[in-house]
């Protein structure tokens, strides 16, 4: 059966429904942006309704809606035209005209995930809510796919497909697979960055990162290993909730962590590295939980703890998570750093501090009063990835003083964690 021709099928409406034939013009052009009228899926048609139209979309909404489902029944796509006359649209254009914007969207998510044809997230990928060609075009075929799936009745589980979907080879891509493009995509972006500087710094990592990081063969992360293992049977902890003073000094002994005092370790706050492990432990690997005075290992945890492979990929990432307080600035000089850090046997803090702000400032970076970055500027977010890669054991030498100067397996560290922020989902201001 021949495609419907969307001015066949506006021409047909002109003699039959002249009073709509001129909002299911606006609608299908806003739908299809000119393509023809047989590309368009669910996931368009829901998004055009109850995302576009209501937002940019001048006019009777409703009336816009209903001369759309008439244009689509016309062309014999009757599934789609439930869509525009369904009382769930008219429940989110009510919510967008009464509610707001914000109500609106909440009530447009909440439908577009019920309808089972937005492809999830999955371990391998987070979808990014600013999406670049390849992504996509990933999207839209993991989209497509589920709809079939769906309109043909059969039971699916919706990560297996888009799984399968996104790292099955692809003819129409030449034998790549969805996968391979999006990350292509994502560490291009990342490796074109801001500011001639940081793109110099960047462009040999694009290679490099291609493909992912695995964790080395000889045993590494032993202090995070050391803690889970600990509070497998639950670490008791003193009445102001940190650590013992003991377990603070076999820490010291065991790991060579500095103390802030060169008297007798008295607290947990006398090693900084230790509090960082713990707070990594549980605010960013979510591997540990305080249960009344006590830290236990949770199902993540124990998890993590199990497998080696995924507790590496946890915690090099978390040497770019960012800290409380926290935001693009404080990440993009410990990032900056990583990468000069990577093939330097060693490097002084003056100078690391130095060649992180010919970067940062050349990509635009400026201070609230608007001057550029200073030394002082850089000290906190230095200071964290210095207390990051310490809690991990991923220095060469941990002392305060000493030059900087990754292990074998900080250096894999380092590059597993500049991979996983390159390849980060894109989202809009104030979206996780």
């Amino acid at each position: 059966m021949p495609a419907p021709d969307v001015a066949a099928l506006l021409a047909e409406l002109e003699r039959s429904q002249p009073d709509i034939a001129e909002s299911a013009r606006v609608a299908v052009e806003w739908l299809t942006g000119g393509e023809a009228l047989e590309t368009i899926s669910q996931l368009d048609v829901c998004e055009f309704l109850w995302y576009t139209l209501p937002l940019k979309v001048t006019g009777d909404r409703p009336a816009i809606a209903r001369a759309l489902g008439e244009l689509l029944r016309l062309g014999g796509m009757g599934r789609y035209a439930g869509l525009c006359d369904s009382p769930v649209t008219a429940q989110i254009l009510r919510t967008y005209a009464r509610d707001g914007e914000e109500a609106g969207a909440t009530a447009y998510h909440q439908a577009l995930e019920a309808t089972g044809v937005l492809p999830p997230d999955i371990a391998e990928l987070s979808w990014s809510s600013i999406m670049g060609p390849e992504e996509l075009g990933a999207h839209l075929a993991c989209a497509a796919a589920l709809e079939l799936a769906i309109v043909s009745g059969d039971r699916i589980d919706r990560e297996a497909l888009t799984r399968r979907w996104l790292t099955a080879p692809r003819p129409e891509l030449g034998g790549d697979c969805w996968l391979h493009r999006v990350h292509g995509e994502r560490l291009n972006r990342w490796v074109l960055g801001r500011g001639s500087a940081r793109r110099e710094l960047a462009q040999p990592f694009e290679v490099r990162l291609h493909a992912p990081v695995p964790a080395p063969a000889e045993p590494c992360l032993e202090p995070l290993r050391w803690l889970l293992g600990l509070a497998d049977k639950g670490v008791p902890l003193t009445e102001r909730l940190n650590l013992a003073r003991a377990l603070a000094v076999d820490a010291v002994d065991r790991f060579g962590w500095d103390a802030m005092t060169t008297r007798s370790v008295r607290s947990e706050a006398d090693v900084p590295a230790l509090t960082t492990l713990k707070e990594i432990a549980i605010q960013e690997l979510g591997a540990l939980r305080r249960t009344g005075r006590r830290l236990v290992l949770t199902p993540a945890g124990r998890a993590l703890l199990d497998s080696p492979g995924a507790l590496w990929e946890a915690a090099t990432a978390a040497l770019l998570a960012p800290a409380r307080g926290e935001h693009d600035f404080e990440i993009s000089i410990r990032e900056s750093a990583l990468m000069l850090l990577v093939d330097n046997r060693q490097i002084k803090y003056a100078e690391l501090r130095d060649r992180v702000a010919d970067v940062v400032n050349g990509e635009g970076w400026r201070t609230a009063a608007g001057g550029q970055v200073t030394a002082l500027d850089l000290a906190g977010p230095l200071g964290e990835l210095l207390r990051r890669l310490d809690a991990l054991d991923l220095r060469a030498d941990s002392s305060w003083d000493a030059p900087w100067q990754l292990t074998e397996s900080g250096r894999q560290a380092a590059l597993a964690a500049l991979r996983a922020q390159a390849l980060r989902p894109r989202q809009y201001a104030g979206l996780g």
